[in-house]
């Protein structure tokens, strides 16, 4: 499984490393922002069950991945950076237009298999809060959230991007020849928010 990381550490302005640029906006895998829904009434009647199963999980989606796929479920780190989110990534996460945040890209897999692709939005003011976040590595960040004792989830949309939202990398990486639904998370710890963004790939949806 190919493998790109770029990793900076600092909270209130993005460093200079070199071989490592702050982007003003920049995703491994997508070419541009989705369009996200608001998870109103009738949404979840939208989706195939086995999208619904897995968009409205409550829990950790990888503890959920490792009792259906074991020890072979595994990350691969894409990009970790400083760079500014999508504008609508900025608006849920109160934050300037101006200002950096931490992005993290991933994919999650099972012996080769893709089976989602994750982007996390972390704003300086969590990481000060939560300097462990930004030295995960290949550490699911599920493991993290649903261990704290102070975990809330403030937002929860829902979005479905064609292949063409995707960047040629991600479609060869993991297999992307169909429009896929996604959700997108609003996160706080002890009242810090983050945005984790995950998309459900092929394999996963045959999974119970």
């Amino acid at each position: 499984m190919p493998s790109s990381h770029c990793v900076t550490a600092g909270w209130e302005r993005p460093p200079i490393i070199p071989g490592c640029k702050s982007l003003p906006t920049h995703s491994m895998f997508l070419t541009k922002e989705p369009r996200w829904l608001g998870n109103r009434p009738g949404m979840r009647q939208q989706m195939p069950e086995p999208v619904q199963s897995w968009v409205y999980e409550p829990g950790s989606l990888t503890a959920r991945l490792r009792s259906c796929y074991g020890a072979q479920v595994a990350i691969n780190l894409l990009s970790q950076q400083w760079s500014k989110p999508w504008p609508s990534e900025g608006r849920l996460l109160a934050q300037p237009a101006w200002r950096y945040a931490l992005v993290r890209e991933v994919l999650l897999h099972a012996d080769g298999a893709p089976l989602l692709l994750a982007r996390t939005v972390i704003p300086a003011k969590t990481l000060n809060a939560h300097a462990d976040l930004s030295r995960l590595g290949v550490k699911p960040l599920g493991a993290v959230l649903f261990s704290h004792p102070d975990l809330e989830r403030w937002q929860m949309d829902v979005g479905k991007a064609a292949p063409n939202g995707f960047t040629p990398f991600a479609i060869g990486l993991a297999g992307i020849n169909q429009a896929i639904w996604g959700r997108r998370t609003v996160y706080a710890l002890a009242g810090q928010e983050m945005l984790v963004c995950e998309w459900f790939l092929s394999p996963i949806l045959g999974t119970a």
